[in-house]
């Protein structure tokens, strides 16, 4: 692809109020998100040793904190680097995503007795049953009506771990976007989902592992919630 239709390309999936399931796939194929010389890249986010690892240690000791290991659905799998690692801490594993092509190549290339893969939309299909959900910036990607779509079933879970990149200091939450590429943070605004317009009722909530970007970039920020 040449360098102009490739950026013509990007400005119009920036622009334009894609299915989520379209933009997501032309994510990738356009590597907007980077590129590791694989088919599908979900970012510096899930591949840097300083945000990954703290990460994988938090979500690892919740999970193995139980007598009975966990069922956990993976809700935006993406390029499957994090989830690949938990996967043995749990009873099963599911691990969900939009894009048909990415959950076939990983189909093809993981094969573990406890891990199943599923490509739904997250936002209008039924989600697997399971005690915990794992949502790991991608909320952040969605307007406020699929947020709120999501939320109506997240409640079936006893257990969210969310994590989300926020703005540096105060801001103002909840900021509505088009689905896509983009997050709240170029509007000075992150999500926070015990505010409005969504109002999550939960019966504890405890914040996980935090990673201060460099440049005032913001936070991303690991939080468990535990359900009523």
């Amino acid at each position: 692809m040449s360098f102009v239709k490739h950026q013509k390309e990007k400005n119009l999936l920036l622009k334009k109020p894609w299915p989520t399931k379209d933009a997501m796939q032309q994510i990738y194929e356009l590597k907007l998100w980077g590129d590791n010389g694989t088919d599908f890249y979900s970012g510096a986010g899930s591949h840097q040793p300083e945000i990954v690892n703290p990460y994988l240690e938090a979500v690892k000791c919740f999970l193995t904190a139980f007598k009975n290991p966990l069922v956990v659905c993976d809700l935006g799998c993406g390029d499957f680097n994090i989830g690949k690692q938990l996967v043995k801490h749990t009873q099963k594993y599911i691990a969900v995503d939009i894009v048909p092509s990415l959950i076939k190549q990983h189909k093809e290339k993981y094969r573990i007795e406890n891990l199943e893969f599923c490509c739904l939309d997250i936002a209008k299909d039924k989600l697997p049953k399971g005690d915990c959900a794992l949502i790991r910036q991608v909320l952040q990607h969605l307007s406020n009506k699929e947020v709120q779509n999501i939320l109506t079933k997240l409640t079936d879970y006893k257990y969210i771990i969310l994590t989300e990149h926020l703005p540096k200091g105060n801001f103002v939450p909840n900021k509505d976007i088009v689905s896509g590429q983009g997050i709240r943070l170029k509007k000075q605004s992150g999500l926070n989902l015990l505010a409005s317009p969504f109002n999550l009722k939960i019966k504890e909530e405890k914040e996980l592992v935090s990673y201060q970007l460099k440049e005032a970039k913001g936070s991303i920020v690991t939080t468990l919630y535990t359900m009523y």
